[in-house]
């Protein structure tokens, strides 16, 4: 049995990649198990994860296994605690999807702070079709990436959005050939890496808080930021590369 994910760990970031390709990367327990496992992880040493898929992100959930859940299953929130759990991990995510990412797969994409994609992303939620409804965080998050007009259309009507349109839509960033999206995925983490990494889990942790938050949660992220040796050492080496003191 293949293990789900295939996980290449560095001192600054981790690359996680789907690994059903038989299946188009669905995502079963087993996946999810393997996520959440990877999320103890990374709470506790807090570094850039890049999840990527192969030729496809991952084509949905599965299908099999889905089918046999009942009620109580769906009051788990199987999917929806995981994807939770990765979009509040400490430090950036970034999505590099290639080919299908739909239903589930969609949903883990909508958990990343970045996403990129290939010409071929085909992104959308046909949950309805299946007699379900797109319950891992597509009927919230997706209205906060690409406003209700769209976002309601896609979660009715199952329609998928081409690269193109990803990107007209903001749901993407943007659009690398298939081989070069992984690098490019590199490449936004290197210039993630190159920042304070507190500085950079601030930011993030000010862009998920909720609008009523601000403006005191930045003033009390910037206090802390303020009194760190990291922004005195950053400010001074700057000030001295432009020869002021």
């Amino acid at each position: 049995m293949n293990e789900p994910l295939l996980i290449d760990r560095s001192p600054d970031r981790v690359t996680a990649q789907l690994n059903r390709p038989d299946k188009r990367n669905a995502i079963d327990r087993e996946t999810i198990d393997a996520l959440h496992s990877l999320c103890a992880e990374l709470e506790a040493m807090p570094r850039i994860l890049i999840l990527t898929g192969g030729d496809d992100f991952a084509a949905g959930a599965d299908i099999t296994q889905l089918r046999a859940r009942r009620a109580d299953d769906a009051h788990r929130g199987i999917n929806a605690m995981a994807f939770i759990r990765i979009a509040a991990l400490p430090m950036p995510v970034i999505a590099a999807l290639d080919g299908y990412a739909l239903g589930g797969g969609a949903e883990l994409a909508y958990a990343a702070d970045i996403r990129i994609g290939t010409p071929r992303l085909k992104i959308g939620n046909p949950e309805p079709n299946l007699g379900i409804l797109a319950a891992a965080g597509a009927s919230w998050r997706l209205r906060e990436i690409v406003g209700d007009g769209l976002a309601t259309e896609m979660l009715l009507t199952g329609r998928m959005l081409t690269a193109d349109e990803a990107l007209a839509a903001g749901l993407v960033s943007g659009i690398h050939a298939p081989d070069e999206l992984l690098p490019a995925a590199h490449a936004i983490a290197d210039r993630i890496a190159a920042a304070d990494p507190l500085a950079i889990r601030h930011t993030k942790t000010a862009l998920r808080a909720p609008r009523d938050a601000h403006p005191a949660i930045d003033g009390d992220l910037q206090a802390e930021l303020f009194e760190s040796p990291e922004k005195m050492r950053r400010m001074t080496e700057f000030l001295e590369r432009k020869g002021r003191r």
